[in-house]
């Protein structure tokens, strides 16, 4: 007996060493009140997303970078705020170049480092630099127009994509699903030219509610088969990796439920709420198709899983339509998809690593999909060098039960505008929403109101009442730190970096 106990303690020691395998999965959109894991009273089924946090931890006090997908994406691979980057608001499109800058540091390049395979299978959005025809230009910064999606010449690879950032291998689309090119990319080049000109509604269940800008197309290729198309690529990379025996890492940014809200003839009118609704049923399938791969190749136990969402719930779900059946996808926080407020930021956050994190645990530390990183550079133990992650706070800590982590959080809205935490205070650097939820910005009614808002989250979740006349002082605290952050080029602790581009912070002077 005694013999079997040493045996078996030298194994787990030996496990507990061993590298784990990485899947971080990236839903589009979708709202933290959509997962019953986080919300009892969603009215739409997400057992595969509660299998998830039932064997593992769910963090409630999780936030995007910014509150749309582009920026959001460049802060998860770099752990580093967005509003670092030349890309001060908006999003990128499907022609517009790569953003990460040359030379910076992602995570996948950091994992590759220390022998992991790869992958990216999904929706990209970070630019790449396309082959343009002569004298054919598109914007830089922003979605392309309309005259600007036949300036690419698609039959010749693009340069600095996913392979060029650490990135073994890449499958999916360039951008969003309403931006073209309507085709699939492998590696560093178009897997079928789009030599048609197609495109796709934006809600299945509404034939009249708009459809996606119109642009060039692979023939045959169709939005409703990118989430099956994608999901079993992943299956298969996986089941391929397992059986090398190498640790792998892979990076699944799902296109859904984003629009164009395009379920399969399974999941389409499912949810008996709309199509928004059916396909987060289907996201959450895809997602057990990917808990089912690991399970399978047996390689589950020692897999930290997380699933997320890019930013909140976009307004595109038809929110007032899903709050009168009953179903609240910001589950009661302020603001939508592209607003400073919680609603546009605040996300489901989910890890499973039977190996190392409680199964059915919870935990209320405050995390950003910036620390990513610094938590994958402490499971494999290594070093980040000071021009890299600025931002990154591994959560590590919390996943093993322990404390420590992050007390400050910086948020982005899509036109830009700033929101600065500290503890449970909350400092927003614009008089409205920052984004699509009125008041806009630059609209009537936020020049009617203060120039900035404070909220104590612990007390008032739903940030109705405003602080900032009564508690000046920490207003200006916040807003110092907020500063100090831009300054640095870090918000960590390290050697200051100076920022690359100038960063503006919308600060509304004091109302006379």
């Amino acid at each position: 007996m005694r013999s079997l106990i040493i045996l078996l303690a030298t194994l787990a020691t030996a496990f507990a060493g061993e590298k784990p395998n990485i899947v971080f999965i990236l839903a589009d959109d979708l709202g933290i009140g959509d997962v019953r894991a986080f919300n009892k009273d969603s009215k739409i089924p997400t057992p595969n997303l509660d299998r998830l946090a039932a064997g593992g931890m769910k963090f409630t006090d999780a936030h995007t970078p910014s509150s749309v997908c582009t920026p959001t994406r460049y802060g998860l691979l770099t752990g580093r705020y967005n509003w670092r980057s030349k890309l001060q608001s908006g999003v990128l499109g499907g022609l517009s170049p790569r953003l990460i800058e040359p030379g910076r540091t992602t995570v996948a390049a950091m994992l590759k480092e220390q022998g992991y395979a790869t992958a990216v299978i999904g929706k990209w959005h970070l630019g790449l630099d396309w082959v343009k025809h002569q004298g054919r230009e598109v914007n830089e910064l922003g979605i392309e127009s309309d005259a600007q999606v036949d300036g690419v010449d698609f039959s010749k690879p693009f340069a600095n994509g996913p392979v060029t950032l650490g990135f073994d291998y890449y499958f999916g689309i360039a951008a969003s699903l309403d931006m073209a090119p309507y085709t699939y990319l492998e590696n560093d080049r178009c897997t079928v030219l789009p030599t048609e000109t197609n495109r796709y509604p934006m809600m299945a269940d509404r034939p009249d509610g708009g459809k996606t800008r119109k642009g060039p197309a692979a023939p045959g290729f169709d939005a409703v088969n990118v989430l099956p198309d994608c999901t079993k690529k992943a299956v298969e990379w996986i089941g391929t990796q397992a059986k090398s025996g190498k640790p792998f890492f892979l990076y699944m940014p799902v296109n859904a439920p984003h629009t164009p809200s395009v379920p399969t003839a399974e999941f389409a009118g499912k949810s008996s709420l709309n199509s928004y609704a059916d396909f987060v049923m289907q996201t959450d399938a895809s997602i057990g198709a990917i808990l089912d791969a690991l399970d399978k190749a047996g390689v589950a136990e020692n897999t930290l899983v997380i699933a997320t969402s890019d930013n909140g719930c976009s307004p595109q779900a038809r929110i007032p339509e899903l709050r009168e059946k009953g179903h609240d996808p910001c589950m009661g926080f302020r603001g939508t998809k592209a607003d400073v407020w919680e609603g546009g930021h605040r996300v489901p956050f989910i890890a499973r690593w039977p190996a190392r994190v409680k199964a059915g645990s919870e935990s209320a530390q405050l995390v950003c999909l910036t620390d990513f990183f610094a938590t994958c550079a402490e499971i494999t133990g290594s070093k980040v060098p000071d021009t890299a992650a600025e931002d990154s706070v591994s959560f590590l800590p919390a996943l093993t039960g322990k404390s420590g982590g992050r007390d400050t959080l910086v948020s982005h809205s899509i036109s830009g505008h700033f929101a600065v935490r500290r503890g449970a205070l909350k400092l927003c650097l614009t008089p409205g929403s920052g984004g699509w939820s009125d008041p806009r910005p630059g609209a009537p009614a936020s020049a009617k109101l203060p120039p900035a808002q404070l909220y104590d989250l612990a007390a008032d979740r739903g940030e109705t009442k405003n602080l900032a006349a009564e508690r000046e002082g920490d207003v200006k605290e916040l807003t110092a730190l907020l500063e100090k952050f831009i300054a640095d080029g870090r918000s960590t602790p390290g050697s200051p970096q100076k920022n690359a581009v100038e960063v503006v912070i919308h600060k509304a002077s004091k109302k006379k």
